[in-house]
C-alpha cells in the first residue's frame, strides 16, 4: 500500500485533472450553435445592412475557387467581394480575375516594416470597401448558401460589433485526425470561447476564418493597424474590441461554414507553432504550457497502473475514472470534427505533438530565430 500522504496528493492532483476535463465539456455545451436561416423567415428578410467581403489570399490557388463560388452562391446579395493577393506565386490572382467583375482583385502593396502579412492584407482590403459591415473570410472556407445572411442577421439581432463563427474543421490525414480534436479543445478552453458572449467577461476571441465586424466599430479600435505586429491577429482584434467596451459574439456553426485547415503533419506543425509561439515570446510561458499538458493529460494516466501495482483500491477506482473521463472526452472531441471515434483514444499522441512543438518554440527562442508563416519571417520580439 502507498503511504496515505501520497494517496492524498494523488487524489488531489486527480481531482484537478478531472475538473479541467469537465471545464472543456461545459464550455463545449455552452457554445451557442448557429443554424442556417430560412430565407423566407421573418428574421432573414431585408432590410439587412450592406456588407463587403475581404479575403486575404497568399498562395491559395487550390482553395480559393471553391470559396469564391460559395460566396457567389449566397442567397443574400453581397455588395463587394475583394481578394487581396499577397504576392502569390501560384496563380491565386488568376483565380480572382476569373471571377470578375463580381470579384475585385487588389494586388497587395509591399509589406511595410512591422506588419504581419495577413493583417496588412486585411487592412488594405478594408480600406477599399464601403459596406457598413466587413466580413473577413479565409480563402479556404466553404459556405452554406445562407451563411452570410444568417451571420449578418444574428450579428444585427445581437447588436454585436464583432461576430465570429467557429467553422466545422474537416480532417483527412491520420495526423489531422489525431491532432485537430485536441487543438479544438485547447482553443475552446484556453480562450474560454463561450464566455466571449458575456458582455461583462474579459474573454475575447474571434475566428479569423469568418469574422464579421461593424465598420464604425472597426475604425474606432484602429482596425488591423492596431494589431499589425500580432501573428494571431483574430484573437488580437477581438481583444481590441473588448478593450474598447464593444460587444463580441461567437458561435459554433458547423452547418454554415467548413474548412480544412491543414493537409499534412508539416502544415499542422507550421500552423500551430505559429499560434503557440506568437511574436511575444516567453520561455517561462512555454515551459508552463508543457508542464500543464504533462500534468493534466499524461500523468493522470499513471494513477491506475500505480494503483494496480500497489494494490490500493482507492487509486484503482480513481485511475479507472480518470481513464473514462480522459478518453471519453477526447472521443467526443474526435466526433466533433467528424473523425472516427478511435482517434480519441490516441489523444496522448496529440499531447506529445504539442509538447514537441513547444520544445521547438523554446529552441527557437533560445536562438532568437524568427517565426515563419506563409513564406514570411517575423521577429520573436515583435
Amino acid at each position: 500500500m502507498l503511504a496515505m500522504v501520497w494517496v492524498v496528493v494523488l487524489l488531489f492532483a486527480s481531482a484537478l485533472a478531472i475538473l479541467y476535463q469537465g471545464i472543456a465539456i461545459v464550455f463545449a455545451y455552452q457554445m451557442p450553435t448557429l443554424d442556417p436561416l430560412d430565407p423566407r423567415g421573418p428574421e432573414a428578410r431585408p432590410p439587412l445592412p450592406r456588407i463587403s467581403v475581404v479575403i486575404a489570399a497568399r498562395n491559395e490557388f487550390d482553395d480559393l475557387p471553391a470559396t469564391l463560388d460559395s460566396l457567389l452562391a449566397q442567397d443574400l446579395p453581397i455588395d463587394e467581394i475583394v481578394v487581396v493577393d499577397g504576392a502569390s506565386t501560384d496563380g491565386t490572382s488568376d483565380v480572382a480575375r476569373a471571377h470578375a467583375p463580381k470579384v475585385r482583385l487588389i494586388e497587395e502593396p509591399p509589406l511595410p516594416a512591422g506588419w504581419v502579412g495577413k493583417s496588412w492584407a486585411c487592412a488594405v482590403g478594408a480600406r477599399a470597401t464601403q459596406g457598413e459591415w466587413i466580413l473577413f473570410l479565409d480563402a479556404d472556407v466553404r459556405l452554406h448558401p445562407a451563411a452570410v445572411r444568417t451571420a449578418l442577421a444574428w450579428a444585427t439581432r445581437e447588436s454585436a460589433d464583432l461576430a465570429s463563427l467557429a467553422t466545422r474543421i474537416e480532417v483527412g490525414s491520420t495526423w489531422e485526425r489525431i491532432v485537430m480534436p485536441f487543438y479544438v479543445q485547447m482553443v475552446l478552453t484556453y480562450l474560454r470561447a463561450p464566455r466571449v458572449n458575456r458582455d461583462t467577461s474579459s474573454a475575447a476571441m474571434a475566428n479569423g476564418q469568418f469574422t464579421l465586424v461593424r465598420r464604425a466599430a472597426y475604425e474606432v479600435v484602429g482596425g488591423h493597424e492596431a494589431i499589425r505586429t500580432q501573428l494571431v491577429e483574430d484573437v488580437a482584434l477581438a481583444q481590441q474590441f473588448r478593450a474598447h467596451g464593444l460587444r463580441l459574439r461567437v458561435a459554433w456553426a458547423p452547418e454554415l461554414a467548413h474548412t480544412r485547415m491543414y493537409r499534412s503533419r508539416s502544415e499542422i506543425s507550421e500552423g500551430i507553432l505559429k499560434t503557440v509561439h506568437g511574436t511575444r515570446y516567453s520561455t517561462a510561458v512555454q515551459i508552463g504550457r508543457i508542464v500543464g499538458l504533462v500534468g493534466l493529460f499524461w500523468l493522470p494516466l499513471g494513477v491506475l497502473p500505480l494503483g494496480i501495482v500497489t494494490a490500493d483500491p482507492i487509486l484503482i477506482g480513481t485511475g479507472a475514472f480518470l481513464y473514462v473521463a480522459l478518453f471519453g472526452k477526447h472521443i467526443a472531441f474526435a466526433h466533433a470534427v467528424r473523425a472516427p471515434a478511435a482517434y480519441g483514444l490516441l489523444y496522448p499522441v496529440a499531447v506529445a505533438f504539442f509538447v514537441v512543438l513547444l520544445a521547438r518554440s523554446i529552441r527557437r527562442g533560445a536562438g532568437d530565430r524568427p517565426v515563419e508563416w506563409k513564406g514570411r519571417e517575423y521577429s520573436l520580439r515583435g
